[in-house]
């Protein structure tokens, strides 16, 4: 029976992902950062385990704690809506720590086991947003494009050792919390109210908005 890891399976796409690999039979090693119950149900074929992707040590004990694994499925990401010019450079990195050093840093952890193999399988959850262009995303656009591209290298790099990567696009869902966790409870037709109304002059209201803290959907 094969294993699969898959990040950030507390909400959205990720708990989806881990449900459908338990459905099809799979053993699955579903990681949150902050693990809590009732998320997934029950099962000797499931385990929730701890897991920062942005913390070496973590990932580290987390792979540890799961064993050998067929499959990783890299889908933790921090969501980020706003103008750039009033976005911090220090939310732009915690952005990028997640959604592009993360998933770098967890399939670098775990191709030896994938190389000395000669099997395993990389996927890495993007966005649909890398598909076509639209404003108030330039930041999270950036860190999932980074991605594709780091994706499309390494899976040459790993071809002759027999093991894939891949990249999944998903496109918007109404089940998921991706535009309220990144406006903090700010619609989005707010936000483009703003932006409209301060045309050039980006600072006060917005720029505080910006600011603020994402949250890691994990």
């Amino acid at each position: 029976m094969k294993t699969v890891l898959i990040t950030g399976t507390s909400s959205g796409y990720g708990r989806a992902t881990a449900l459908h690999f338990h459905a099809q039979g799979w053993n699955v090693i579903a990681t949150m950062r902050t693990p809590r119950a009732g998320v997934l149900p029950e099962s000797d074929r499931l385990r929730v385990v701890e897991l920062d992707v942005t913390k070496p040590a973590s990932i580290t004990a987390a792979l540890e704690a799961a064993g050998p694994v067929d499959v990783l499925v890299n889908n933790a990401g921090v969501p980020s809506i706003g103008v750039f010019e009033g976005t911090p450079m220090a939310q732009v990195r915690e952005v990028f720590e997640t959604n592009t050093f993360g998933v770098m840093a967890t399939s670098q952890a775990v191709l030896p086991q994938f190389r000395e193999r000669g099997s395993g399988v990389v996927v890495n959850v993007t966005s649909s947003v890398v598909l076509g262009h639209m404003p108030l995303s330039a930041v999270y656009k950036a860190s999932k494009m980074a991605i594709e591209g780091f994706t499309s290298s390494l899976a040459l790099e790993l071809a002759p050792f027999g093991v894939q990567a891949k990249t999944v696009e998903p496109g918007a869902c109404l089940t998921t919390n991706f535009a309220t966790t990144a406006t903090n409870g700010t619609s989005l037709s707010g936000v483009q109210a703003e932006v409209a109304g301060h045309g050039s002059g980006m600072n006060g209201e917005l720029g505080t908005r910006a600011g603020r803290r994402p949250m890691t959907m994990a």
